[in-house]
């Protein structure tokens, strides 16, 4: 599976421009001959934001018509969260969307309580794993990556975790330790996909968006600070070899995991 990471400068509360900069960064950068997935960072159309109700799409708006749109035109599927409204509710949503326009999503279960984001936005309840093109898929959104519980591997339940995240530049150490930890520790690759720039609340990002391998090592990577994007092939074979040949999945702890709501 070839996947693409989209890191991108978020123009503060401005979906309408930030649609256009990741389409113009797509555009650009993406091989002539696609990809199968595209992934772009945490509330890639306004940044990370409290003003949930005032920026608030539906399902059926503007966002998730433009990822269906691109997913039809680079025949991959695209994935990344914005806010979506229900029921005067407000979820930091990720989408995936398939090239045959089915939409999966994920409401963000660890929330920011520090930024406030527990009060303006409502938790999710459930894990997404997606089977897309011979490969399970796990999705989560920058804070769960604090938690190891929710992120383990059970029985090699997915191959691939993906982590979508505007996380700051101050707290960079501890991305890149925790990304390359959740490889390892659960025997998968993990792509964490970060923006850069600064934001509203005077918060700054370096990115640092990466591909790690199941050993820990970084495969693919994209400059901090910069724009751009990064592209892996990842080969079903070699995960398949490597949890043969160490399998530590099978001496793992069996475990309950316990609502958080």
């Amino acid at each position: 599976m070839k996947i693409a990471i989209i890191q991108s400068g978020i123009e503060w509360e401005n979906p309408e421009s930030n649609l256009l900069k990741t389409g113009n960064l797509i555009k650009r950068s993406l091989p002539a001959e696609g990809c199968d997935l595209i992934i772009l960072p945490e509330m890639f159309t306004t940044g990370f934001t409290m003003r949930s109700a005032d920026l608030s799409e539906k399902m059926d708006g503007k966002t998730v018509n433009w990822m269906i749109s691109v997913a039809q035109e680079y025949n991959s599927a695209v994935a990344g969260s914005i806010i979506i409204g229900e029921d005067n509710r407000f979820f930091n949503r990720l989408l995936f969307v398939r090239p045959d326009t089915t939409v999966s999503w994920y409401d963000k279960v660890h929330l920011f309580s520090l930024g406030g984001e527990n009060e303006n936005y409502s938790r999710g309840d459930r894990h997404l794993t997606e089977n897309f093109r011979g490969f399970n898929i796990e999705f989560q959104i920058c804070y769960d990556l604090r938690f190891p519980v929710w992120s383990r591997n059970a029985n090699n339940r997915y191959d691939i975790l993906i982590n979508v995240a505007n996380w700051p530049e101050a707290r960079k150490m501890v991305w890149k330790t925790l990304l390359a930890a959740r490889a390892i520790e659960n025997q998968c690759w993990v792509a964490g996909v970060n923006r850069i720039g600064v934001d509203g609340s005077g918060n700054f990002y370096s990115g640092d968006s990466m591909i790690i391998n199941p050993r820990g090592e970084v495969v693919a990577s994209i400059e901090p600070y910069r724009e751009g994007v990064g592209e892996y092939d990842l080969p079903v074979s070699e995960l398949v070899e490597f949890r043969e040949k160490f399998p530590v999945w099978k001496d793992s702890d069996g475990f309950e995991l316990k609502s958080i709501l």
